[in-house]
């Protein structure tokens, strides 16, 4: 990863970014940067919107809790996300803020909550899942927000999936002893494949839903080894390991 300014404080905006654009900043952001960071005029603050590269700007104080920010030069070009779908059935709510930000640093291009028969809850908040995916990518230096994909059933999410996307089954009862193997067997590394990852609730899938998703064309199970990880837990682990052997981690 290239050398990047982590001192600088980073905020995501919605508006179009080019020079000399100048961002008033909401109550909430200038309050955050004035007062709680005590930034002063002129101090630097990177923003992105996702769409047209991170910029350094120049805070602008227009009152004790108001201020704007004036866009000087962009400092990194805009990068497409990556080609990678994260499904996962959702958590309690303090668990899901963490699954959301996790997935975002790992570098899921598309999140999407699946309904199983063994979810925990079938309603989701979306502005507050879309609020943590900013969040991580606001402390993590990443560019791109991933889209949130509507929650489906599972059934519905898998005819959804493009038939050469590659989906990697997390299943706790998959016989595969050597996962990076199965990985590297499943996909050629070296083209880097679109990809999909699939996490299940706390409880497991049931029996009908594991022969659904095994009869899936282009699908690997996988077991992430000899213990029972929480769902959270899996989510981080199988989205490195697919990185790392099928992803931008190489």
């Amino acid at each position: 990863m290239p050398a990047y300014d982590f001192k600088a404080p980073r905020l995501f905006v919605e508006k179009p970014l080019a020079v000399g654009t100048v961002l008033p900043l909401e109550r909430a952001q200038a309050n955050y940067l004035i007062n709680v960071l005590r930034r002063g005029e002129d101090d630097p603050v990177l923003v992105f919107n996702g769409r047209d590269g991170e910029w350094h700007a120049s805070l602008v104080a227009t009152g004790r809790k108001d201020g704007e920010l004036r866009l000087v030069k962009q400092t990194r070009p805009q990068h497409p996300a990556a080609d990678l779908h994260y499904l996962f059935a959702p958590l309690k709510s303090a668990r899901l803020d963490y699954l959301a930000q996790k997935a975002v640093e790992m570098g899921a291009g598309t999140i999407r909550p699946v309904l199983t028969r063994f979810t925990q809850g079938d309603r989701i908040n979306m502005d507050r899942l879309k609020a943590n995916t900013i969040e991580a990518a606001e402390q993590c230096g990443i560019l791109a927000i991933p889209e949130l994909a509507p929650p489906l059933r599972l059934a519905e999410a898998l005819t959804t999936l493009d038939p050469g996307r590659l989906l990697v089954f997390c299943d706790e009862d998959a016989p595969i002893s050597d996962p990076v193997r199965a990985l590297s067997e499943a996909a050629d590394p070296a083209r880097r494949p679109p990809l999909a990852v699939l996490v299940g609730p706390e409880g497991g899938f049931s029996e009908e839903e594991r022969v659904a998703v095994r009869a899936r064309p282009n699908t690997v199970a996988l077991s992430l080894g000899p213990r029972i990880l929480r769902a959270d837990t899996a989510a981080v682990a199988v989205l490195a390991l697919v990185q790392a052997v099928l992803g931008d981690g190489r």
